[in-house]
């Protein structure tokens, strides 16, 4: 308003002086006084055209206040939502909407600050309570041969729903209920503590333990179908140790250009085959230490040493105690990754590999306490050859806990195609020789797993 007050002081000041003035210089000559009226006219030609771009913007910027959206705010309105699976009924008071500009004819606009939407009122509080939603479909289908462990030939094998919120600036909740064919399952419930002090992260609740790297990842995360033969064998199969616990985490101190982190958890002592509690006081504890480094912008290695203990079944209905019988795990990690930023979507490298070590206390066939000591492996290899297709390949080899003289080995070819990041279409052939306990020799198995993966809603990243 003050620069179109100055204007039309300079237009009404300006008309008197050049009338004062074409009189005296009259005397002149005509031809110096219609130059210079023709000065001013194209003064005040000049002036009014400003006049008018001021009364352009002023116009333009009422209509961004205005709560009445038009063309294509209307639009953006209506492909918003308020609440999922919803569309607004009417445009929202509380919403400010961009409203395109009318372009400059004489002179360039000022410029002018983007606006964005800003969301208040009844919806903005909605999206504050309402935490992210996720599913994720994992249908898996089979053939070929395998006496050992067959699996279904066609099967929704897990479909995850997601749950994930900030409960409050020192906590967050995370929630993954699996539904399958054979029933629901909490696979992770639990709460994080993120403001500790002594720069402690705590969890509490139901949770994959920090085992290794395969026993923290979801069977959706995996770049396989399966799982390998050691964590079947010797960590508790496909859910592994997965159990009601606290978890407390912390950076440790560590050599330049190091990143290590601690990590202790207690467990209820619950893990399928793997650990029993047969007591209150028979929990199970878990320790993880992770190193990590930058070998270069694009390259990092990921190292790490796991322990595990807890108590077993093998002691239930004998005449020793059952408190007796004790399971050690010991683990050890490593995992390469080559990712450059410039092409990180359509070439990266991921090498990984683990050992394990089962102590496992038992009763022997003369029914005397023994300990049987296990030893499994795999490494794994996933190439990406561009955005769309993966290519990779897994070892396997492993004895098994209860009787570490029968070792079962095997190898994976995989391919995955991906048309976009929020589906996957994998195929992968698994060979195995395997032991078979009811005939009481090994076999050879054949086959050929595919698997479809979809994601619908916010679900968020898994740890690396």
């Amino acid at each position: 308003m003050k620069r179109i007050a100055i204007t039309f002081a300079f237009v009404f000041v300006g008309l008197p002086l050049a009338a004062q003035e074409s009189p005296s210089s009259a005397n002149s000559g005509a031809a110096a006084g219609n130059v210079r009226i023709q000065s001013l006219e194209d003064k005040v030609r000049t002036l009014t055209e400003q006049v008018d771009l001021l009364r352009a913007e002023l116009q333009s910027m009422r209509e961004v206040r205005t709560p009445t959206p038009s063309g294509d705010a209307k639009l953006l309105l209506a492909s918003s939502r308020v609440e999922p699976g919803t569309l607004p009924a009417a445009p929202d008071p509380a919403v400010t909407v961009v409203t395109p500009q009318p372009a400059a004819v004489a002179a360039p606009a000022p410029a002018q600050t983007a606006q964005t939407q800003t969301f208040g009122g009844a919806t903005s509080n909605a999206k504050l309570l309402n935490p992210d939603i996720s599913m994720i479909g994992d249908f898996i289908g089979t053939a070929g041969r395998n006496t050992v462990a067959p699996g279904r030939a066609l099967e929704l094998h897990e479909s995850e729903v997601g749950m994930q919120a900030i409960i409050d600036p020192y906590a967050r909740a995370d929630v993954f209920i699996s539904f399958g064919e054979e029933g629901v399952n909490v696979e992770e419930g639990y709460l994080t503590f993120t403001s500790l002090p002594a720069g402690l992260l705590m969890k509490v609740g139901k949770m994959r333990a920090e085992f290794g790297k395969v026993n923290t990842i979801h069977n959706h995360a995996l770049s396989y179908i399966d799982r390998p033969l050691a964590t079947n064998n010797l960590v508790g199969g496909e859910d592994g140790i997965d159990d009601a616990g606290i978890s407390i985490q912390r950076f440790l101190p560590a050599p330049k250009n190091w990143f290590a982190q601690g990590t202790a958890q207690i467990f209820r002592g619950d893990s399928g085959e793997l650990f029993s509690s047969n007591r209150r006081q028979d929990v199970s504890v878990v320790g993880h230490l992770r190193a990590y480094r930058d070998l270069s912008e694009s390259t990092n290695i990921d190292l790490g040493l796991s322990y595990s203990r807890g108590h077993n079944s093998a002691g239930i209905g004998s005449a020793f105690n059952p408190s007796n019988f004790i399971t050690n795990l010991y683990g050890a990690d490593a995992t390469l990754r080559w990712k450059p930023l410039r092409r990180a979507i359509y070439n990266s490298l991921l090498f990984r590999t683990e050992l394990f070590w089962s102590n496992r206390d038992q009763l022997s066939l003369l029914d005397t306490f023994q300990t049987q000591h296990a030893f499994g492996l795999y490494s794994s290899a996933d190439y990406r050859v561009n955005r769309r297709w993966t290519v990779g390949g897994r070892f396997d080899r492993s004895g098994h806990a209860t009787n570490a003289n029968l070792t079962d080995t095997g190898f994976s070819g995989i391919l995955t195609y991906w048309p976009s990041e929020f589906s996957q279409i994998r195929t992968q052939y698994r060979y195995g020789h395997l032991w078979d306990d009811p005939n009481q020799r090994y076999t050879n198995a054949n086959e050929l797993l595919f698997q479809f993966l979809f994601v619908m809603g916010a679900h968020g990243a898994h740890p690396f």
